[in-house]
């Protein structure tokens, strides 16, 4: 397992991270030369990425504003962040009501500086510098109890996040999905989606790609029935689990995934009310 202690608070503008690449597709400036060169390399096999980065930002904002609205969520757990970019969750969730809370959690040690810098005038939001496997050191870490009360319903992200870990039996995804859900109350939401392709070679490419290039933070590019799993025990919120550009769109000209030799798929899933 994974503690605070042990992550690197040294930033290596020289190995790419998958927060900076991210970064770097949404517009940011956050970024070094090894980022934008591994996401120019990246484009040659799968061109259709910083579409499907955009996509992926839209759907956390729609998913966000979808819950503070129609079901009153003022909790907001989000995992692997990534750097600050316009809207993000407490943005979103604040203009519905200011009083939400949000926590982020990001292991890149460029996010916890930048995001501390971003959030220190909002007592209502703060980061943790932390992996996301690392679940009872971020539900019980002291910023985390003194913003999140988990006897009332929260929203925990998964965002993008889960093709960065590789598969283990106590730290993969399911294990993660499945111990957070264990502490969740009643009505709360998990939000997962991860990087699909049904595609054996696309996701070979890609998984060994961005395996070597962040020299090991990576997991691997998974299939739908993968992500599937992720939401055992939960009540699968319309419509369904889906490709994200088309989860609930705004408008029906609203931007779509044009190309799917890879996708991002997922959905938000809630715990049911009687257990």
């Amino acid at each position: 397992m994974h503690s605070e202690k042990q992550l690197s608070t040294e930033i290596d503008a020289n190995v790419p991270t998958a927060a900076r690449m991210y970064d770097y597709y949404l517009g940011g400036k956050d970024n070094y030369a090894a980022d934008r060169a591994a996401c120019e390399e990246l484009d040659k096999v799968v061109p259709s990425t910083r579409r499907l980065a955009l996509n992926n930002r839209r759907f956390l904002q729609r998913v966000v504003r979808t819950l503070s609205e129609e079901y009153g969520i003022r909790q907001y757990l989000d995992h692997g962040s990534g750097l600050p970019t316009q809207d993000n969750v407490h943005q979103v969730a604040q203009r519905i009501d200011p009083t939400t809370h949000v926590v982020y959690v990001d292991n890149d040690p460029m996010v916890l500086v930048h995001g501390r810098a971003l959030l220190e005038q909002d007592e209502r939001t703060t980061v943790i510098h932390a992996d996301m496997r690392e679940t009872d050191l971020i539900l019980d870490h002291p910023d985390t109890k003194r913003l999140i009360d988990f006897s009332e319903p929260v929203c925990v992200l998964f965002n993008s996040v889960f093709h960065c870990i590789p598969d283990s039996d106590t730290d993969g995804p399911l294990a993660v999905a499945r111990r957070v859900r264990e502490r969740l109350a009643p009505g709360s939401f998990m939000v997962m989606c991860q990087l699909v392709s049904e595609d054996p070679e696309v996701r070979d490419f890609v998984t060994n790609f961005m395996d070597q290039a962040t020299q090991g933070h990576w997991g691997r590019v998974r299939e739908e029935k993968d992500v599937a799993a992720y939401f055992e025990g939960l009540e699968i919120l319309e419509p369904g689990l889906v490709e994200v550009s088309t989860w609930r769109p705004d408008t029906e000209v609203a931007p779509r995934q044009l190309t799917h030799e890879w996708i991002e798929f997922g959905g938000v899933g809630r715990v049911p009310l009687e257990q």
